[in-house]
């Protein structure tokens, strides 16, 4: 996965968003929460959300490790983009994508075109 295979995809999601935080970090959002961040310049890392009962075990992967600050809320850290194939990295993002916006008020769903 790449830094525009990833765009696109994320973008594909509905009502997502991207924006520039931090100078250096490409933030996908849905209803202005983060789902996954990364960042221009080498080396390579991208965080994401996990399901709970996942988050020990894809932390404890090689090239992965739950995400700085971040680790709190279940996110990890993708240090190697070999890590996870194509099918994981379309699941894992999509997957990030979903737990965020489950979290969002129905009225913002709504508003969203998310119901």
């Amino acid at each position: 996965m790449d830094l525009e295979q990833m765009r696109r995809l994320c973008l594909s999601f509905p009502a997502a968003t991207e924006d520039v935080k931090w100078e250096d970090h490409l933030v996908f959002s849905v209803g202005d929460k983060m789902f996954c961040m990364t960042n221009f310049e080498p080396p390579f890392s991208c965080s994401f959300k996990v399901r709970d009962e996942e988050f020990e075990e894809m932390g404890n992967r090689e090239g992965l490790a739950p995400a700085p600050y971040m680790a709190r809320a279940k996110w990890i850290v993708v240090r190697n983009p070999a890590a996870l194939d194509r099918q994981e990295w379309s699941h894992y993002l999509r997957q990030s994508y979903d737990l965020v916006k489950a979290r969002l008020t129905k009225k913002l769903r709504g508003e969203l075109g998310l119901d």
